[in-house]
């Protein structure tokens, strides 16, 4: 096969059912090849384009390869596949993780070596932390870079990109793959990555000349410094944009950055022509996500100031252009803001009807904003009409939705700090070794120098390495501060949800290695809220720290404890049996009763309910711990507070009070 093809055009090719034609839809960012179980259903070669800052990068999917089989179908698959490797300058070889090497496996690695091209293993499947380990076996076909990966899930993607890009020279393309990185990492939940990428990519932007690669990569930083809460960056980048260019279709791109920066912020500008403007110059270019998003900032604005009318004009004028974008998020943020439009007028079935419709249309699995605000006015519609059973159930998804989307929005702003100090750092590090390369020219030239001369450069070079010591023990500081920050409550100083859910996983699997028993015990302090309301912030947070201190006071070193949202707790507790947790439980509740807020001990008093699940029971699965555990635990709610329950998966419900 020749060597001689476009570095820019890559082929994904392996034996059948590896998950080539998943990897390619993750890469192109849609539906086009299919996927399934049975062999042999991606017959021909399926090109599509990896957009990147307006220019494209090449992809070939193609079927399964069976290198011995005769049957019609098969070999031509594997016809068109030798196609495919002849036209591309890369190759992206799929292999599964979870099966391992296959003889097929052995044929094909011989086949790809003989190409003489650049070949990528992207060993797809990679779910877990083992199989990524066990990935590594998939050096020994002599190939320089093996990725652990999972197309489904957008895992190891970032990764993958970087190798392709590493064997071009071009900085617009580089460029172009650092913004489709940011883009898929952010989508992956994986800010402290995409921040990290983020970095690289406005180090290169001075490099590139092309306009639309530039003016991509800037919106991309617009959009997620906003999405961080940097506003003033994320201005910043949006106003270069829009001075990139005067074309109609970046004018839309920049003025929605820039209005997006100014809403989320509280800044909208009222009033200001150039928002109408704004959804005309997007309407005209064809770019109904954009105008829609920009509908309803304003909207939302008109409702802020009185103007619900005006609102519902607005947005019922456009709801059909919505719905045409078939984007659930713009669909959902329009029908919210028209809830909330309906509800400022009174018309209160309206307001509930297009509530639930901004609900429905959220994406699954995700907690947005709009999806929060549904849920809310849903629950004060309910408690207004006095359906109390359904308020609470609104009620509950709306604190559930809301704390997601809150966790999100912390998560990003802690990645952009992450990184920012990580930059610092680095950049710190780069002077050093620049000083101390200046420092050993200066010693080079102290050696011609006479005795008194050297003895002052001496002096010199051990202030400099004093000052250089003496910086990096500052970053050192810094970096440690911010690692405690990552990982522990910043008012109870316990761990945090996903530090404490990190733990809980490698602990649970130790257990389960080892056969011992664990129990995953949930509280909720009762009546909290109320505390808030009347007493205020500062009595409800000393409630929080007496009332884990209450609680640790019968913990072990061994056991973890950490702060999952709010007044929810959880508690693993391992190398226990199921009746010495409870009696430590009930120590923790009869502790947590006694808590007082009072110097005098008296004052508000606070009671718990717990959840409890048991390895024995549940298995040692941290989700299904969760589940069970989260289900006693509002079964004690049920059953009036102050109480204790067991999971129901023991055969039979037991409430200690």
């Amino acid at each position: 096969m020749s060597t001689n093809a476009p570095p820019n055009l890559v082929a994904i090719v392996g034996r059948p059912n590896v998950g080539k034609s998943t990897l390619f839809n993750r890469l192109i960012g849609e539906r086009r090849s299919i996927v399934g179980d049975e062999p042999g259903i991606t017959r021909d070669r399926i090109y599509g384009q990896v957009e990147w800052a307006g220019t494209k990068f090449s992809l070939i999917d193609t079927g399964g390869m069976v290198p011995d089989d005769d049957a019609v179908i098969p070999a031509n698959i594997f016809k068109q596949a030798g196609m495919a490797i002849d036209e591309a300058g890369v190759l992206i070889w799929v292999v599964d993780a979870r099966t391992g090497i296959t003889q097929l496996d052995e044929e094909l690695a011989a086949l790809l070596r003989a190409t003489g091209k650049h070949v990528l293993i992207a060993a797809n499947k990679t779910d877990s932390a083992s199989l990524e380990s066990e990935s590594t076996e998939f050096y020994r076909f002599g190939f320089e870079n093996v990725f652990p990966i999972s197309a489904e899930q957008g895992i190891g993607i970032g990764e993958l990109l970087d190798d392709v890009i590493e064997h071009s020279s071009d900085p617009t393309l580089r460029l172009r793959a650092l913004s489709t990185q940011v883009n898929v990492l952010t989508l992956s939940s994986r800010y402290e990555e995409a921040f990290t990428r983020l970095s690289q990519l406005l180090d290169l932007l001075p490099t590139v000349t092309h306009a639309k690669a530039r003016q991509q990569a800037m919106g991309v930083a617009s959009l997620l410094y906003t999405e961080a809460g940097q506003y003033d960056l994320a201005l910043s980048y949006a106003a270069q944009m829009r001075d990139e260019s005067p074309s109609e279709d970046n004018a839309c791109r920049a003025s929605y950055a820039t209005i997006l920066a100014l809403h989320t912020s509280g800044k909208f500008p009222t009033g200001d022509p150039k928002v109408t403007q704004a959804i005309s110059g997007c309407v005209n270019v064809k770019e109904p996500i954009f105008a829609g998003f920009i509908r309803s900032f304003l909207a939302s604005d008109e409702i802020e100031h009185g103007r619900a009318h005006q609102a519902i004009k607005l947005l019922q004028a456009n709801l059909g252009s919505a719905r045409d974008t078939h984007y659930p998020r713009l669909i959902s943020e329009v029908n919210v803001v028209l809830a909330q439009a309906y509800w400022q007028t009174g018309d209160v079935d309206h307001a509930q009807q297009v509530a639930l419709a901004a609900a429905a249309a959220a994406i699954k699995n995700e907690y947005t904003e709009p999806l929060t605000l549904a849920y809310q006015l849903l629950y004060r519609i309910e408690r207004q009409r006095g359906n109390f059973a359904a308020a609470l159930d609104y009620h509950e998804k709306y604190m559930a939705a809301d704390k997601g989307y809150l966790n999100t929005v912390s998560a990003k702003a802690l990645a952009y700090q992450t990184v920012k100090q990580q930059v610092l750092a680095k950049k710190l590090q780069i002077d050093a070794l620049a000083k101390q390369n200046k420092i050993l020219q200066l010693q080079q030239a102290l050696g011609k120098k006479v005795v008194e001369a050297s003895r002052l450069w001496i002096i010199l070079l051990l202030l400099l390495l004093g000052f250089i010591g003496f910086i990096a023990y500052r970053v050192k500081r810094s970096q440690l501060r911010f690692m405690k920050l990552a990982r522990r409550d910043g008012l109870t100083g316990i761990f945090n949800r996903q530090h404490f859910v990190n733990e809980a996983e490698r602990l649970l699997q130790y257990c389960c290695k080892s056969d011992r028993d664990v129990c995953l015990v949930l509280l909720d302090l009762d009546h909290f809220k109320l505390v808030n309301d009347t007493h205020g912030h500062a009595v409800g947070d000393r409630v929080l720290k007496r009332a884990v201190a209450a609680c640790q006071a019968h913990l072990r070193s061994t056991d973890l404890f950490g702060r999952l949202g709010g007044e929810e707790f959880g508690m693993l507790l391992p190398e226990c049996s199921l009746d010495q947790v409870l009696a430590r439980v009930e120590q923790m509740r009869l502790a947590i009763a006694a808590v007082s807020t009072g110097e005098s001990g008296s004052g508000v008093t606070v009671s718990a309910s717990f959840g409890v699940a048991a390895a024995a029971n549940s298995g040692y699965e941290l989700r299904q711990l969760m589940t069970d555990a989260d289900d006693a635990l509002y079964e004690a709610k049920r059953e009036g507070r102050n109480r204790i329950s067991l999971s129901a998966n023991r055969g039979a419900q037991l409430s200690l009070v």
